[in-house]
């Protein structure tokens, strides 16, 4: 296969409508690389539940960028993403790289199974999310005036879907990262209240923490129709992952990119100025 060949090749990012994937998808583009978003709606379509939908995906693929949903810390996730790998590098795509999450043991077993696959492997293993605020998850209670969590002062460095997004695409398509985990977080730990405070000040609205017990975040969850697995992760992670063990800073974004990483008050306010945090009609 020539190096022209090669090139037309398209880079499969699964989950590409997500937070980390749309972005990811949006940067290849950019530079005029062709793409498939592997996703239950895609063409040919993707579901981690039906491995009859892998291999389609997985043809003339030039490399993969692998979320796994709902999350790494769901039962099943390792076999299914070693499985996945291990098919990918049967069909002759070695580059893969993952999106994994800091602290779950879970989803260092995903990694392990991507390692254990033969793929040319790069894990990216992300704190929370700055974008958990404004797309999704908790951009509802911004805009009502009242974040309400399980947590207290664990501190957390909140990390820029961009910047993860720029790292998975160094991944992807750069030599020098194959075998590495980087571990990315953003320049500072904060509190979710203070989090909340800096987001308030950015948007001018009126925006208070208000920290629940485990008890109290479910019920709330429950009431809102949200999914009985998806209550009984975000618990999970709120009451067990969020105990301090990833309150330290790393490096991360700094080897992969030679450079520093965007600060929370910087999303805070990009964001603001987009006017997703008004107030609910």
């Amino acid at each position: 296969m020539n190096d022209d060949t090669n090139k037309m090749k398209p880079f499969l990012i699964l989950g590409g409508t997500g937070k980390t994937g749309r972005r990811v998808a949006e940067r290849l583009v950019k530079r005029g690389m062709p793409i498939r978003i592997g996703s239950r709606f895609g063409e040919p379509a993707f579901n981690w539940e039906n491995q009859a939908s892998w291999e389609p995906v997985l043809q003339e693929v030039k490399a993969v960028y692998i979320t796994y949903y709902p999350d790494l810390a769901m039962p099943g996730a390792a076999e299914a993403v070693g499985a996945f790998a291990k098919l990918a590098v049967e069909n002759g795509v070695k580059r893969l790289v993952l999106l994994s999450g800091r602290g779950e043991e879970e989803a260092q077993r995903s990694e392990q199974a991507l390692r254990d696959s033969g793929a040319d492997w790069t894990i990216l293993r992300a704190s929370w999310f700055c974008q958990n605020f404004s797309e999704n998850f908790l951009l509802e209670q911004v805009q009502s005036g009242t974040v309400a969590l399980p947590t207290v002062d664990v501190r957390e460095p909140f990390v820029d879907a961009d910047d993860i997004a720029d790292v998975a695409v160094a991944a992807l398509m750069e030599n020098g990262h194959v075998g590495e985990l980087y571990e990315l977080t953003g320049p500072r730990a904060i509190t979710f209240a203070e989090a909340t405070e800096e987001i308030a000040k950015a948007s001018g609205r009126a925006v208070r923490y208000v920290p629940l017990s485990a008890e109290q975040f479910s019920s709330m969850l429950v009431q809102h129709h949200t999914p009985v697995e998806i209550t009984e992760l975000l618990t999970d992670l709120f009451t067990k992952v969020l105990d301090g063990r990833n309150s330290h800073l790393t490096d991360g974004v700094q080897r992969a990119l030679d450079r520093a990483p965007r600060d929370f008050a910087d999303y805070a306010r990009d964001t603001a100025e987009t006017g997703i945090w008004s107030e609910l009609k």
